[in-house]
């Protein structure tokens, strides 16, 4: 019961100050105004003025909100209020004065002249306290020593002037900044909360041993740009500096959640994560539209227990659908998703179904009893040498099951469905970019053919850290202490987020629903440039706090059945074009008759279940996709 007492009366005293302060002001005013003549005027009319200037200022800071700040954390923000509220009240004084006695007795500028001095107390009061308090909390923590790790950070911004104030209010914190590494030599020499920029980033080196033979050697060096306007070779640069230095490399995070933490225990930097070191810029997304596309509307996802299915689950309930379908395989996949789904979004309306795509019947029922708008088809085998030794199934789940949902989706009255592809659809050289390939080519069909739904095709290479993919395995081979295998050394590939492929499938969703020439054309998302794997395992052992080849090995294995040195976004014989939507580019593809294609669909279907050789199904898929070269793998080194 005592601390709402203690911030009661603290409340009330900050009130009398203020009180003090506006009748101080007035008097002050009137003697700057008069000087000596100031005893001319007749007390009546000097207390009768003094007393109605200090009740109008208490009135109108008190209704103002004044008081809901704290003297201790003031800002730019307090002050900004009682620039209001001193100005109100003046105001409010004026206008009375006039209304009743025209202020005679007391010359006119008086009130203009108290306006500045009460802006003097009240901000100074605060500031001073503040002032006063860091102080104290910067002796205190100097006295108990505590042991606390010097940092060097990047950046000389708005986000390091946070951290920098944070850290000096906060006696528990970890840290102590002891210089500032400038991006560039535009601020070398100039002090942030009085931490010097000792240098530009090329520096680094010289800084670090300076800083050591004075005996305050930097034990890691924290960046303080957000994630998303990092660049990533400037990133991978300083990984490698820091090792040979000794020292570790960290980032702070997002500055929404710096400017909650100021002030508290929480400030902490975060460990660098793989996608700090693509740097890829930020993509505007049309935010409004992809709101637009999913409001309101029914959605069913397949393979939402997948990687790409599971984070479109996740992103598309935080847009307010009326109901979300999930379809997968996997019962264990579709359990973890619901589980999060609950828990994430408890208010969401669901349905859950384990449906294989290659079970028509099935994909019949639950379209017919789900009804919905929009359908994002993620289902996929995508492992490319485990679809080169099952090729009936790849072909049965990527081709087919994406031909039993479409016609699904058209037969139910959906409005649009998005398809889910690869690079590996591009000038493919396994079974499973072909069979994605046949897939895009059903849907472009389809999509030229019908006026009253819209089929989409996006495109994009891989995401950091889906299943089965690199990101995890040299994790796992980590753990174990090495060695990291890598098939080839000049093996490379196109990555991105999961998080931020799936904002832009929903980005070129949005775009490709509206009313538009982009009919059978293929959504290509922007995956920047692509990357090298050995770098990528040797980036992850820096992350790791290792040295590559020293701490870790690399070994290199030879590119497995289907695996190509080079994936690509566009093949030759497409057209690219550009889009109105940032992220999303456009390939305008040949494209095979509706007809001619579900025909031979069906009865590629009626003979893979009839137990076709897979030697005949790949004949028969290389009838069907024309650039798909099965290479054998010595012809894919070259």
């Amino acid at each position: 019961m005592k601390l709402p007492r203690t911030r009661f009366n603290r409340r009330y005293l900050a009130m009398a100050h203020d009180v003090v302060m506006a009748a101080a002001a007035f008097l002050l005013a009137l003697y700057l105004r008069l000087g000596p003549d100031i005893t001319q005027i007749p007390m009546d009319v000097l207390i009768l003025s003094t007393g109605a200037f200090t009740l109008t200022c208490c009135v109108v800071f008190f209704f103002s909100g004044l008081y809901k700040g704290i003297w201790g954390f003031a800002s730019v923000g307090d002050l900004t209020q009682i620039l209001r509220a001193s100005s109100l009240a003046i105001a409010v004084y004026v206008l009375a004065g006039f209304l009743t006695t025209r202020m005679e007795g007391i010359p006119r500028t008086v009130p203009f002249i108290a306006w500045f001095i009460l802006l003097a107390g009240l901000g100074g009061s605060r500031l001073l306290f503040r002032i006063l308090r860091e102080r104290r909390l910067s002796a205190l923590w100097e006295r108990s020593g505590g042991g606390r790790v010097n940092v060097l950070i990047l950046g000389a911004g708005e986000e390091a002037d946070i951290f920098i104030r944070a850290i000096s209010s906060n006696p528990q914190a970890p840290f102590k900044v002891i210089g500032i590494i400038g991006e560039n030599e535009k601020r070398v020499g100039r002090r942030i909360q009085g931490i010097e920029v000792l240098g530009p980033v090329n520096d680094l080196p010289r800084i670090v041993e300076e800083l050591r033979l004075k005996g305050r050697a930097p034990s890691r060096l924290v960046l303080t740009r957000a994630q998303a306007r990092m660049n990533g070779a400037l990133v991978a640069d300083l990984l490698e500096k820091c090792a040979s230095l000794g020292i570790g490399l960290s980032r702070l995070p997002a500055l929404t959640e710096l400017r909650n933490d100021v002030g508290t225990k929480t400030v902490q930097d975060q460990p660098l994560a793989l996608e700090d070191l693509l740097g890829r810029p930020e993509t505007i997304l049309n935010r409004q539209a992809i709101e637009t596309l999913i409001k309101g509307k029914r959605i069913l996802i397949t393979g939402a227990g997948g990687s790409i299915g599971s984070e479109l689950v996740r992103q598309i309930a935080a847009l307010d659908p009326e109901h979300l379908s999930l379809l997968d395989l996997s019962e264990f996949n579709l359990y973890r998703i619901e589980l999060d789904l609950r828990e994430t979004c408890p208010e969401i309306s669901f349905c859950s179904y384990i449906a294989d795509v290659r079970d028509p019947a099935r994909l019949t029922q639950i379209f017919r009893d789900e009804k919905p708008d929009l359908v994002f088809h993620a289902a996929a085998i995508k492992h490319v040498p485990l679809a080169e030794s099952n090729v009936r199934e790849a072909i049965l789940t990527n081709a087919i099951g994406t031909k039993f949902v479409a016609d699904c989706a058209l037969r139910s009255g959906a409005k649009a469905m998005v398809m889910i592809s690869t690079d590996k659809a591009v000038c493919p050289a396994n079974v499973m970019g072909a069979t994605k390939r046949l897939a895009e080519m059903y849907c472009q069909a389809l999509d030229l053919d019908c006026k009253d739904m819209r089929f989409i095709t996006v495109r994009f290479g891989n995401v950091l850290g889906s299943t089965g993919s690199v990101v995890p395995r040299f994790q796992e081979q980590l753990a174990k202490g090495g060695p990291i295998t890598v098939t080839h050394p000049e093996i490379t590939r196109y990555f991105m987020t999961i998080r931020e492929a799936v904002e832009l499938v929903l980005q070129a969703s949005a775009l490709g629903i509206r009313p538009s020439d982009q009919r059978g054309k293929v959504l290509v998302l922007d995956m920047g440039k692509p990357v090298k794997i050995a770098d990528l395992a040797r980036q992850m052992i820096r992350l790791a706090g290792l040295r590559p080849d020293d701490d870790i090995a690399i070994v290199y294995t030879g590119l497995r059945p289907g695996e190509k040195l080079h994936e690509e976004l566009f093949s030759p014989n497409e057209e690219l074009m550009s889009s109105s939507a940032d992220g999303v580019q456009i390939a305008k593809t040949p494209i095979m008759e509706l007809g001619r294609l579900q025909q031979s669909l069906t009865q590629l279907s009626a003979l893979l279940q009839a137990g076709m050789p897979e030697s005949a199904a790949i004949a028969r898929l290389e009838e069907l996709v024309p650039e798909f070269k099965r290479m054998r793998q010595t012809e894919l080194i070259h």
